[in-house]
C-alpha cells in the first residue's frame, strides 16, 4: 500500500511536469494594435509652405535726371494718395541737357497716354464681367432656394463674383496708376524743356503718392543723383494680403480654383481659412533641398476670414498651406498603417474570434494617416495595424493595451 501511494505521487508529479512544458512551449497570443473600420468624414489635401505678398504693389521711379533730396519717409509709414509727399526731386538746368533727353521725355508722355487710353476698355470690361457675376449669383441663389441648384454651383458662382470684383479692383487700380504716370511724365517733360530768355528756373518736382498704404521699402535714402527710370520708393497696403504657395505640377492638376485652404503656422493661435483663386498655367523648374528638379506650380489663395483675424500678418511671411483637393463627408476607412501589400493586391489582417484573417481590399482615396476603402470591410471589423512579421493566417491575437 504504501509503495502504491509513492508511485501515485511520482506520477502526479510526472504529469504536472509534464503540463508545467507543454503550457509553456504552447503557442502565445500576439499583442497588436487593433482599431474599428468606421464611416466618417475624408479630407485629400496638398500640404506645402508658402508665402505672403501685397496683391498690388507700385514702385515709384525718377521720371528725369535730377537730384533727389533726402527721403523723409520711412519703411512702415502710412502714405495718402496725392497727399503724402514721397520725393522731391531738383531738375538739372535744362541747359545742360542734350536733344535726346528733350525727346527721351516726350516719348515717356506720349507711352503714358496710351498706358491711360488703353485702361478705359479694361476698366469696362472688368465692370461688365462684375455685373454678370454678380446676376449669375443671384440667379443660382435664387435656384438654390426652390432647390433648383447644388451648393457646389453655389459655391462657384460666389467665386466668379469674388473674382470678378477683385478683378475690377485690379483694373482701377492699374487706371490711377496709369494716370499717375501720365500727369508725372508731363510733369518731367516741363521741367526738361529749354528755358526762354528771361524765364523762370525750373521748380522743383515734387511727387506724391499714387496710392493709399504703406513704405515697403527705400531704394534710395539719401541724396543723390538719379537717372530716369531709377527705383525710388515701393508703396503698397498690407491690408491687400494674397498667398502664394508652390506646389509639384502633379499636385497641382488636383487642385480646382475655389477649393478651401487651412493656412497654419503662420504664428496665430487658430488656422485660417483661405480659398484658391487661380492655378497658375505656366509652371518652372526649382530645385529641391536634395538638389533634385521639380517643375513646380503657384497656387494663388485669398483670405476667407476678415481681416482683423490676420492683420498681424505682412508682406512676405512664411505660412503653411493646406489645399484641399478631394473631401467625402461619409467615407469606409482604417488608418493607413493597416494596409500591406501581399500578391499583388492590397491586404489588410481582420481580427476574427481571436484570430488574424487575411483579407485583401481595394483601397482609394488616402492621406498620410487615413485609407478610403472601396471593398474588402464592413463598417464595425477590426483591423489589425502594423502586422509585423510575427502575424499571419490563423495566428492568435489580443489587443495591447494602451497607456
Amino acid at each position: 500500500m504504501k509503495n502504491l501511494l509513492s508511485r501515485l505521487v511520482l506520477v502526479m508529479i510526472a504529469l504536472g511536469v509534464v503540463a508545467a512544458i507543454v503550457f509553456a512551449f504552447r503557442p502565445q497570443p500576439v499583442a497588436v494594435d487593433g482599431e474599428e473600420v468606421n464611416r466618417g468624414p475624408l479630407e485629400v489635401t496638398v500640404d506645402e509652405d508658402g508665402r505672403t505678398r501685397i496683391r498690388d504693389r507700385y514702385v515709384v521711379s525718377a521720371p528725369l535726371t535730377a537730384q533727389l533730396q533726402r527721403i523723409q519717409l520711412d519703411a512702415g509709414d502710412p502714405v495718402t494718395a496725392g497727399e503724402t509727399v514721397v520725393a522731391v526731386l531738383e531738375p538739372v538746368d535744362p541747359a545742360l541737357l542734350d536733344a535726346r533727353a528733350n525727346l527721351e521725355s516726350e516719348a515717356r508722355v506720349r507711352r503714358a497716354e496710351a498706358a491711360l487710353a488703353r485702361m478705359q476698355p479694361e476698366l469696362d470690361a472688368a465692370i461688365a464681367r462684375r455685373d454678370h457675376a454678380a446676376g449669375e449669383l443671384d440667379r443660382v441663389k435664387t435656384a438654390f432656394n426652390r432647390q433648383g441648384a447644388t451648393q457646389r454651383e453655389v459655391d462657384a458662382a460666389l467665386l466668379l463674383d469674388r473674382t470678378a470684383r477683385e478683378e475690377l479692383e485690379a483694373a482701377r487700380f492699374a487706371q490711377e496708376i496709369a494716370r499717375f504716370e501720365l500727369e508725372l511724365a508731363q510733369a518731367a517733360l516741363v521741367r526738361t524743356q529749354p528755358i526762354a530768355e528771361g524765364g523762370a528756373a525750373p521748380e522743383y518736382l515734387v511727387i506724391t503718392s499714387p496710392v493709399n498704404g504703406r513704405v515697403l521699402r527705400l531704394m534710395h535714402e539719401s541724396a543723390a543723383v538719379v537717372s530716369p527710370g531709377s527705383p525710388l520708393v515701393e508703396l503698397g497696403d498690407p491690408a491687400d494680403l494674397e498667398i502664394v504657395v508652390d506646389v509639384l505640377s502633379t499636385d497641382a492638376v488636383q487642385i480646382q480654383p475655389g477649393a478651401a485652404v487651412y493656412i497654419e503656422r503662420w504664428g496665430g493661435e487658430h488656422a485660417l481659412n483661405g480659398i484658391v483663386r487661380l492655378v497658375e498655367p505656366q509652371a518652372f523648374t526649382k530645385i529641391s533641398a536634395l538638389g533634385v528638379e521639380e517643375q513646380r506650380v503657384n497656387v494663388i489663395i485669398d483670405f476667407s476670414d476678415p481681416f482683423e483675424m490676420w492683420k498681424a500678418l505682412g508682406d512676405g511671411y512664411r505660412i503653411e498651406a493646406r489645399i484641399v483637393t478631394w473631401r467625402e463627408e461619409s467615407v469606409l476607412q482604417v488608418p493607413a498603417g493597416a494596409l500591406f501589400r501581399r500578391g499583388g493586391q492590397w491586404s489588410v489582417f481582420v481580427v476574427r474570434d481571436g484570430k488574424a484573417a487575411l483579407r485583401s481590399v481595394t483601397p482609394g482615396r488616402r492621406t498620410s494617416l487615413e485609407v478610403q476603402i472601396v471593398e474588402g470591410l464592413e463598417a464595425g471589423e477590426v483591423v489589425i495595424v502594423h502586422p509585423g512579421d510575427t502575424v499571419s493566417e490563423g495566428t492568435s491575437v489580443v489587443a495591447r493595451e494602451r497607456s
